[in-house]
């Protein structure tokens, strides 16, 4: 696993209230950041990219990202990463194997299959790791499920295969881990290049 820093993160309940509003996500994060110790006053606020994901402002060497589910927002940061972030709700997934055979690599679709029993937990460890990656690139889903590829390794997920878009899959860390009771997340990262 590469050697990089370690991303902080927080979970709160996400009421309807707040999911209803446009602006909830965000407003959580700038206060959730700005309570953050030794969080450069510059940083803030964030802005959105061209395609809507959130930035630190130039020069201040952070990521920061969330994810929502049910009534759970998980957000996290990082410094001198970038960073992507995925959490979901456990709960049945009757389609998984369907979506994985439609939408992932054939080894991992094949690896779904093998495990009847806990395919929807497996599914959903792949999910949240396919995201993760793929919101820490930039483009979320809209790049391609297709263009990146993990497989069990120690009873971890590690990314074997990447679009050369998304750098070198050995320069990838995960984090999976259980944000909180019937959830599921994984934290994505690797060292930011952009940075000198």
């Amino acid at each position: 696993m590469p050697s990089s820093p370690t991303p902080q993160w927080h979970w709160q309940p996400w009421p309807a209230a707040e999911r209803a509003r446009a602006d909830g996500a965000w407003t959580a994060a700038h206060a959730w950041l700005a309570s953050l110790p030794g969080m450069p006053a510059e940083a803030l606020p964030l802005q959105r990219d061209g395609h809507g994901r959130p930035r630190f402002r130039q020069g201040a060497r952070m990521d920061a990202g969330w994810s929502h589910s049910g009534d759970g927002l998980l957000l996290a940061c990082v410094r001198d990463a970038v960073l992507g972030v995925d959490m979901e709700s456990e709960r049945p997934r009757p389609k998984a194997l369907e979506i994985a055979r439609r939408y992932f690599a054939p080894a991992e679709a094949d690896w779904l299959e093998a495990q009847p029993a806990a395919r929807d937990l497996a599914f959903l460890r792949l999910w949240c790791a396919k995201e993760a990656v793929l919101k820490a690139h930039g483009r979320g889903l809209a790049f391609g499920l297709d263009r990146l590829a993990f497989a069990e390794r120690e009873g971890a997920l590690v990314l074997v295969e990447a679009d050369p878009r998304l750098g070198d899959p050995a320069s990838w860390s995960l984090r999976e881990f259980v944000p909180h009771p019937g959830y599921r997340a994984v934290l994505a990262w690797r060292p930011n290049t952009m940075h000198g």
